[in-house]
């Protein structure tokens, strides 16, 4: 993958968002969901394995040879949704997230593919970025990507939505993807309140866009 424009800073936290071209539907049922969360599992390590043969361990030889590695990115937050992935990511190593980003896109447009018979590219160019530069930023963000399935109206509870790292901040799933813990210091409970006392508000702030956007095709 060619180097960005600005190279992304090591230490550093950033959002990550990558949408499907023409907002087309990559995620539509349980195992495209969970083959795209494995991925982003696998490749979160310096590897020179395919995840295919990675796949095809045994649950202990797999644990063994990913405790072996060291991790490229944390992966502080993340959430799937139908159109688009949204990630938020520490990077450990040089160019640690553009090489998992590669990783995981062209992984699952190999599986996607496949699958459905289908062939051409799958995501809308280049993943997006925005570098995180203080801890208030990063909370926000971390609530705005977990309300991101009620905002679509998808389920009408975050702890619903079984794609994200929500139900990981609550204590809730044993995944094990997340990073949060030292990052985001609350409680869960008080996590929990601070996120599903926004649901509505975030709903309409989505509106207010969505109606400005519209009416103003010169705001970007």
């Amino acid at each position: 993958m060619p180097g960005r424009k600005e190279p992304l800073i090591t230490e550093e936290f950033y959002h990550i968002y990558s949408r499907s071209i023409a907002k087309f539907k990559i995620f539509r049922n349980n195992t495209e969901y969970l083959r795209m969360l494995n991925l982003i599992k696998f490749y979160r390590y310096k590897t020179n394995m395919k995840f295919s043969v990675y796949a095809k361990l045994k649950k202990k030889q797999a644990f063994e040879i990913i405790n072996q590695r060291n991790p490229i990115v944390n992966i502080i937050a993340y959430c799937l949704m139908p159109t688009h992935i949204h990630l938020i990511l520490k990077q450990l190593t040089n160019n640690g997230i553009s090489y998992f980003m590669s990783n995981i896109l062209n992984g699952y447009t190999r599986f996607f593919n496949t699958k459905n018979k289908r062939k051409g590219p799958l995501w809308e160019g280049r993943f997006k970025n925005v570098q995180i530069t203080s801890q208030e930023q990063l909370l926000h963000l971390t609530r705005y990507i977990h309300l991101n399935p009620t905002t679509a109206s998808l389920v009408d509870s975050p702890k619903k939505w079984l794609y994200s790292s929500y139900l990981e901040f609550l204590g809730k799933s044993d995944r094990n993807i997340s990073d949060y813990k030292g990052i985001i210091n609350m409680s869960s409970k008080d996590y929990q309140d601070f996120t599903e006392s926004y649901i509505n508000e975030q709903k309409e702030l989505a509106k207010i866009k969505k109606l400005v956007l519209e009416e103003s095709p010169d705001v970007y």
